[in-house]
């Protein structure tokens, strides 16, 4: 009995004093907002894949413990490789593509990124496994992002839901149940794991996710400063305030509203990311509103590259879709020409708005974007004054005083967009 106490006690005291505890094959850091960082970087995951023939393989990789017992994590993994486009020993760039709300694995998005030359990974971040994907006679994959949500199944060792439970209502106890401590840390598991596969690049890798998604991308990437590049669509951080839809859930919490803040909201993190940002969003994107998103990518330290569209839909294949995403990443990891760089905005007293602007690419129109509208902001109506694009620099007239909120769009001759930061008054 003596004895029994004594480890007990010992173990107890080096839980306490170790802040990232290594017992029974790794507990998690205790401290809500705080993430094993070096653990994660450093520690592969067993992992296992069905079929090494597939296309798009299934991967089971280890995920992170709750309450001390191990978790499963699914993932679809698909490279050049696997899709027999390239058959020599040649690497390449890794991207980890992260879900939004209702969303999972999705194999078309593993697949439409290993066709253009990465070794993607995409996994279900709420324990579930998605049904297999199918192929057609030509070996091409049929439409898979609009299957059915009953065909998914729980994992027999799936980790914590993402439902409002583990996003917002556990806060307070242990980490253990707290979903966005699990989504960020087995997404940096996952980082780690294509890291170490022999086929990728491990110098070169990004990482794109969608609603929650992007949210989640705004946390990683603030830690995780192995990604050379970050694009979240719609997700940002300040979420208790203005708008957001996350804001009753979060002002729910009483008088922890405050601890899940300074742990989970991505503005608490944003000021530690040195990471080159795209950031994708629309005009009235109800979900993440512009107030926060502006606040968001303010915080960031590392250069941040603007695309919002007017009136950009929400959902993960709107989210994926912009050719935007690719451009950016495709800059950054493989050296190709990148998105124009846009200045400052100056004002004049007469509502004259002037953009400088550098880019490879010429730029074959500009816009003026603009509401003096008042009211939710997904309600709001907005104008368009088409600008003058000149030397280096475009030039529109015609921004009222009773404007509240505007932007200036770029198009350049790929077709691809990107805007200034929001204005707002």
């Amino acid at each position: 009995m003596m004895l029994q106490r004594l480890l007990l006690t010992t173990l107890f005291v080096f839980f306490l004093t170790d802040s990232v505890v290594q017992a029974e094959g790794g507990l998690s850091e205790e401290t809500p907002g705080v993430w094993p960082i070096e653990r994660l970087k450093s520690e592969i995951p067993s992992y296992r894949i069905e079929d090494p023939t597939a296309k798009i393989q299934s991967l089971i990789y280890e995920g992170e413990r709750v309450d001390g017992q191990a978790t499963e994590v699914f993932a679809f993994y698909a490279s050049p490789k696997t899709l027999g486009i390239s058959t020599s020993d040649e690497k390449f760039p890794g991207i980890v593509l992260l879900h939004g709300g209702g969303g999972t694995a999705f194999a078309d998005w593993a697949w439409m990124w290993a066709n253009r030359g990465y070794a993607a990974i995409a996994m279900d971040l709420g324990g579930r496994r998605p049904p297999s994907p199918q192929f057609d006679d030509a070996g091409n994959l049929e439409p898979y992002a609009g299957h059915s949500k009953a065909t998914r199944i729980k994992l027999q060792k799936g980790g914590i839901a993402d439902g409002h439970a583990g996003k917002f209502d556990s806060i307070g106890g242990r980490i253990d149940n707290d979903w966005p401590y699990h989504a960020v840390a087995n997404t940096m598991r996952a980082h780690t794991l294509i890291r170490s596969f022999p086929e990728v690049d491990a110098e070169r890798t990004a990482v794109t996710g969608i609603s929650w998604g992007g949210y989640t991308t705004c946390i990683t990437a603030s830690l995780d400063d192995r990604f050379k590049a970050a694009v979240p669509v719609y997700g940002c951080g300040f979420l208790h305030e203005g708008e957001s839809v996350q804001k009753p859930s979060i002002d729910r919490l009483g008088d922890r509203r405050d601890a899940w803040v300074a742990a989970y909201d991505p503005g608490s993190h944003l000021g530690k990311c040195t990471v080159p940002m795209l950031w994708v969003n629309g005009t009235h994107d109800i979900v993440y509103v512009l107030d926060s998103y502006a606040k968001s990518y303010v915080k960031v330290q590392g250069p941040r590259t603007i695309r919002i569209e007017p009136r950009m839909s929400h959902s993960h294949v709107s989210g994926w879709n912009p050719p935007e995403i690719q451009i950016f990443i495709d800059s950054v990891l493989k050296g190709t020409t990148p998105l124009a760089t846009v200045g400052r905005m100056h004002i004049s007293d007469s509502g004259t708005v002037t953009v400088p602007f550098q880019s490879e690419t010429k730029i074959i129109r500009s816009a003026l974007l603009f509401t003096t509208d008042t009211g939710l902001r997904s309600d709001r109506e907005w104008e368009t004054v088409e600008g003058e694009v000149g030397d280096g620099k475009v030039t529109v007239a015609g921004l009222p005083l009773e404007a509240n909120t505007w932007l200036v769009t770029l198009v350049d001759e790929r077709g691809a967009l990107v805007s200034t930061e929001v204005g707002f008054r």
